[in-house]
C-alpha cells in the first residue's frame, strides 16, 4: 500500500532555463497561458501568473508520470488527478504539493482507498477496499495506518472493533451472516524465540484471537454518553457491546445459538487468522 509519488520528482524551485512559449507580463514574466520545456525533459501547459504556475494546467514527467489539475503558486494545490508511472492514480484535494483533504487512490494492485488525506497520508475516516479478497475496511486512519474505530468485512461475516497499527487490537467482536455474533478481544502473544548467532533472543509478538462469548445480534454504534436510560456502552472508541437479555429470539438461529457455539468458535479462529494474514500482504 505504498504511496510513494512521482511528483517527488518534480523540477526544484530555482530560475527558468528551458524553453517557454506563450504569454507573458509587462515585466516580461511568463503570464497567462504558455507551454514549457524543461531542463530535465518535463514539460507543462497551462495557466502562469507572475512568472509561476498558477491556475489550471497539465505537468507531465519524463518518466511516464502525468498531473492534470490546480496549481497555486508553482505547487500542486486545489483540484488534481496524478497518474503514476506504476499505473497507480490519486484524484483528490491538493494543498502545498501535498494530498490532502478527500481523495481516492487507486493502487498498481486495484486496491483502493477513498477517503480523508493529511499531508500525503490517509489519515481521518476512509474506505480500503482489498481487491484480492473482496474485504473492506471502514474506519479511522492516522498517519497513514489503520488506528481507533474500524470494521472489516468480508464476504460472510464481519470483525468490529478498535485497531492499532494496521491490526486489530483489544475488544471487539465477530458478526456472521448466520445470525449471531462472537466476542472477544484480540491480545499479543510471544512467537517462538528467534535466536541470532550472537545476539539475544528476539521476541516476536503475534496476534491471538481470545472469544469469550457468543450472543445474538447487537448493535454497534458510538457511544452516547447524554442518554442515560439505554443499556450501558463499552468506553469511547471501542465496540459496543449490550448485555445480554432474556427475550425472545428474533429468529431461528439465534434461538439455537448455543448449539453453533463449537461452529462459530472454530469460524472465529479461522477468520482471525485470516484477518492477520490479509494485513501482512
Amino acid at each position: 500500500m505504498s504511496d510513494v509519488g512521482s511528483e517527488e520528482f518534480e523540477e526544484e524551485q530555482g530560475p527558468y532555463l528551458g524553453e517557454y512559449e506563450g504569454e507573458r507580463n509587462e515585466a516580461g514574466e511568463r503570464h497567462g497561458h504558455g507551454k514549457a520545456v524543461l531542463p530535465n525533459g518535463d514539460t507543462y501547459e497551462g495557466q502562469y501568473e507572475n512568472g509561476k504556475r498558477n491556475g489550471q494546467g497539465t505537468y507531465r514527467f519524463k518518466n511516464g508520470a502525468r498531473y492534470i489539475g490546480e496549481y497555486y503558486m508553482n505547487k500542486k494545490h486545489g483540484q488534481g488527478t496524478f497518474y503514476y508511472p506504476d499505473g497507480s492514480k490519486y484524484e483528490g484535494g491538493w494543498v502545498d504539493d501535498q494530498r490532502f483533504g478527500h481523495g481516492v487512490y487507486t493502487y498498481i494492485n486495484n486496491d483502493m482507498y477513498d477517503g480523508e488525506w493529511l499531508n500525503h497520508q490517509r489519515h481521518g475516516q476512509g474506505v480500503y477496499t482489498y481487491a484480492k479478497t473482496g474485504s473492506t475496511y471502514v474506519g479511522t486512519w492516522r498517519q497513514g495506518k489503520q488506528e481507533a474505530a474500524g470494521e472489516l468485512i468480508h464476504a460472510n461475516h464481519r470483525y468490529q472493533g478498535n485497531f492499532l497499527n494496521n491490526n486489530p487490537l483489544g475488544p471487539g467482536k465477530y458478526v456472521f451472516d448466520i445470525g449471531c455474533e462472537q466476542h472477544g478481544k484480540y491480545v499479543h502473544t510471544e512467537q517462538d524465540k528467534v535466536e541470532g548467532e550472537e545476539e539475544e533472543p528476539l521476541v516476536v509478538p503475534v496476534l491471538k484471537w481470545k472469544a469469550e462469548k457468543v450472543t445474538e445480534m447487537t448493535l454497534w454504534a458510538p457511544v452516547a454518553k447524554e442518554d442515560k436510560k439505554e443499556e450501558p456502552l463499552v468506553k469511547e472508541l471501542s465496540v459496543e457491546v449490550q448485555e445480554e437479555e432474556n427475550v425472545p429470539p428474533v429468529n431461528k438461529e439465534a434461538a439455537e445459538v448455543n448449539e453453533v457455539d463449537a461452529e462459530v468458535k472454530r469460524e472465529a479462529e479461522e477468520v482471525s487468522t485470516a484477518v492477520v494474514e490479509e494485513k501482512e500482504e
